[in-house]
């Protein structure tokens, strides 16, 4: 699924897949913990991904607070560059939806450092850390209709779904949120 966002130049993708497969993309995100260890879910997958070179590059960066984003060099990934967030751990760092938002805004600040022209999100802090998806879906979408109009190098926003479940909500939140 695309969407061109309003009164940006910015389109926005939603497919189901690995995050770790996104060649035709310059950086992806990473749903980090706050010591930037890389054990399980989207981390573990990434950090198996992209070789022993990433953890140790990632813990010079730690720990990160939720909302923080952090890049490290993307490796023996198709990606230039990781960009490493934390999100709020739901029912504990409040408040969530502010938290969350400030995780795709700040990566996206990030991207814009580093003139990354794509970037490819997972559906941060809904694994471990317990957020939703439906709600996730739609704070997470809202924060990139936000911060779209401000974006002068990304050009192509790409959340990469897992599962299902994950996919047809997102889905669900860019008709909602977007169109």
């Amino acid at each position: 699924m695309k969407a061109k966002i309003p009164e940006s130049n910015v389109e926005l993708e939603c497919v189901r897949g690995d995050i770790t497969k996104q060649e035709n993309i310059q950086a992806i995100v990473n749903a980090a913990n706050a010591n930037l260890t890389h054990g399980g879910g989207v981390a573990g997958a990434i950090n198996k991904a992209a070789g022993p070179h990433l953890a140790k590059e990632s813990e010079k960066l730690a720990p990160i607070k939720p909302g923080q984003a952090v890049v490290t060099k993307g490796y023996e990934l198709s990606n230039d560059y990781v960009i490493h967030c934390l999100g709020p751990i739901y029912g504990k760092d409040k408040p969530e939806d502010e938290i969350l938002k400030q995780c795709y805004k700040n990566a996206l600040d990030k991207a814009e450092e580093l003139e990354i022209e794509s970037i490819a999100f997972p559906a941060i802090s809904t694994g471990v850390f317990k957020y939703p998806i439906q709600e996730a879906s739609r704070v997470s979408i809202k924060a990139i209709k936000e911060k779209a109009p401000e974006l002068k190098k990304v050009k192509t926003i790409r959340f990469v779904l897992w599962g299902w479940e994950d996919f047809d909500e997102y889905k669900k939140a860019v008709r909602r949120v977007i169109a």
